[in-house]
């Protein structure tokens, strides 16, 4: 890359979120561990430190040498990065009377200074630390302040260091786009030269160039990520690429049929494979969600190897792998904290090699690259499913029957999802722009679906449990659906979505009324963390 912004990992859940804010901007960034910034590259152009789990005076909190780039590049602390550079270059952190949490109002700001340029007084930021800073260093100089917290913001006087203690990253910070846009554009000097478009460019040629005339084998799941990475492949190498299509039998409604449809559509050499006999067989009696997973991960394995093994000639292995998979399966520290199927290698056997072309996108930016080469809305939009399917969303032992009664209900609920139509305003609308989903504002307003404002919904059947109901004046006794949907930014965190309860009555009739052995519909209404999104 010809510019890039490093951004120093300190451990906090919201440094992708900087990082995708960078990216909006047009500008490459990179996330590091905090002790990982790579001093001998000529293409950093500016260094951002995130916030942290850690005060600043606890033993274990992660420090970095700031020499290594004070003084030669513009640096920008964020909350806890604004709090380890006063402490470490000599000002005072202290433990805050109270935890400073949520919305705050600068109630004075320097708009001379060039990171606040373009500033409201009284503008709305977002706080979330227990410790403050009461003394800057020697040399630096307080711009911003609120009603509580005296250095919200400060600057050194004669090097380009700044630093801020409340969250530009996050959208209740109204004009933390801004800020940022000050700091990687007019500070930093980034030629905004990163975008859906010249990646699409510059990836094709460097595809063409790696691959050359070599044949590339793509396991397709019908998810977003690997379907932008098959159609940039099949741009770059076409019909030296071949696509493989397993069905394990527990995808949503009509998908193995309706996907390969799509992919015709798209003019990609797909094979599809019908393998739910043998998924169905292995899954038998089995109950405990990580051995279900295991069973499918091993059997997608030797289905997919044995249809890539009459593929003559191939030399790689495409993968749809995306920055966050990358960033989540190793921690700051180096240690795997989540395993994603499509990061850490290949089986042994299949004697490949690794072809990743959207390693460095966000999922908003994958999308962005499936518009810019012109796929289907619908097929861009899809939210994330997982890898073992409606395996994961059924409690208890897989049956065919279980899944046709999840595939029936699930298909009433994502359609109404689609169907149903809200307007937005203000921040929930900026939410649902920023995440790349094509609206038009009229009047302050936009229209979207209720499935393009959630990040994730899926049925779950409760297979384990019958409920007792009355159906037309007799008893039933059949099996309750549980409903899912979440808000999200990039998974690592999610809050339940608060449907409308019109929408939710609707959905309710229609499932106990179309579905056979449905009696009963509730909603999840957990957040992750401490719940996760799926159920197994």
């Amino acid at each position: 890359m010809d510019q890039k912004i490093i951004i120093l990992d300190f451990g906090s859940q919201t440094t992708q979120l900087i990082g995708r804010r960078v990216r909006e901007l047009d500008t490459f960034c990179e996330i590091l561990p905090y002790n990982k910034f790579p001093k001998d590259d000529p293409s950093v152009i500016g260094v951002i430190l995130s916030g942290s789990p850690y005060s600043v005076h606890d033993p274990e909190a992660f420090k970095v040498d700031l020499s290594q780039f004070v003084g030669r590049l513009p640096v920008l602390g964020i909350c806890y990065g604004a709090q380890f550079i006063s402490h470490t270059l000599g000002g005072k952190v202290e433990k805050a009377d109270s935890r400073e949490y949520g919305r705050a109002h600068l109630s004075t700001v320097d708009t001379s200074n060039p990171l606040f340029k373009g500033f409201e007084q009284n503008s709305q930021v977002w706080m979330s630390h227990g410790d403050t800073i009461t003394a800057i260093p020697e040399g630096f100089e307080c711009i911003a302040s609120t009603n509580d917290v005296k250095f919200a913001a400060y600057a050194a006087k004669n090097e380009a260091v700044w630093a801020v203690q409340f969250h530009p990253e996050v959208f209740h910070t109204l004009q933390g786009t801004q800020l940022l846009k000050n700091f990687v554009v007019d500070i930093c000097g980034s030629t905004q030269s990163w975008s859906a478009a010249s990646f699409v460019d510059t990836t094709v040629a460097e595809l063409k160039e790696q691959l050359g005339d070599d044949r590339v084998i793509l396991g397709l799941s019908g998810g977003v990520d690997s379907s932008v990475c098959a159609v940039l492949l099949n741009r770059a190498i076409g019909k030296n690429l071949t696509c493989i299509f397993v069905d394990h039998g527990m995808l949503r409604k009509n998908e193995f049929r309706d996907v390969m449809h799509d992919y015709e559509c798209l003019g990609l050499n797909v094979i599809g494979v019908d393998a739910s006999e043998k998924f169905f067989a292995d899954l038998a009696g089995v109950t405990d969600p990580e051995q279900k997973r295991k069973i499918i991960g091993r059997d997608f394995v030797e289905v997919f190897n044995a249809e890539a093994k009459k593929i003559t000639g191939a030399k790689w292995l495409g993968q749809g792998t995306i920055y966050p998979d990358r960033i989540e399966s190793l921690n700051i520290t180096g240690k795997v904290i989540k395993s994603h199927h499509n990061v850490g290698g290949l089986p042994k056997e299949m004697h490949l090699q690794l072809c990743e072309p959207l390693k460095w996108l966000f999922k908003d930016e994958v999308r962005r690259v499936g518009r810019q080469l012109g796929m289907p809305e619908h097929l861009i939009t899809r939210h994330p499913f997982p890898g073992p399917g409606l395996a994961v969303r059924i409690l208890g032992d897989i049956t065919p029957e279980k899944v046709r009664i999840l595939q029936d209900a699930d298909d009433i609920y994502i359609r109404g999802l689609r169907d149903y139509k809200v307007k937005l305003s203000g921040e929930e609308a900026r939410k649902v722009l920023a995440a790349g989903v094509p609206a038009e504002m009229t009047d302050g307003e936009i229209e979207v679906s209720l499935y393009d404002q959630i990040w994730q919904a899926g049925t779950v059947l409760l297979s384990t449990v019958r409920s007792v109901g009355v159906m037309g004046d007799e008893r039933t006794y059949e099996h309750p659906v549980a409903l899912r949907a979440v808000t999200s930014t990039d998974a690592m965190t999610a809050d339940w979505a608060h449907l409308p309860y019109d929408f939710m009555a609707k959905v309710s009739n229609e499932i106990i009324n179309k579905v056979k052995g449905v009696n009963r519909v509730c909603y999840d209404i957990s957040s992750k963390p401490p719940s996760t999104i799926e159920w197994e």
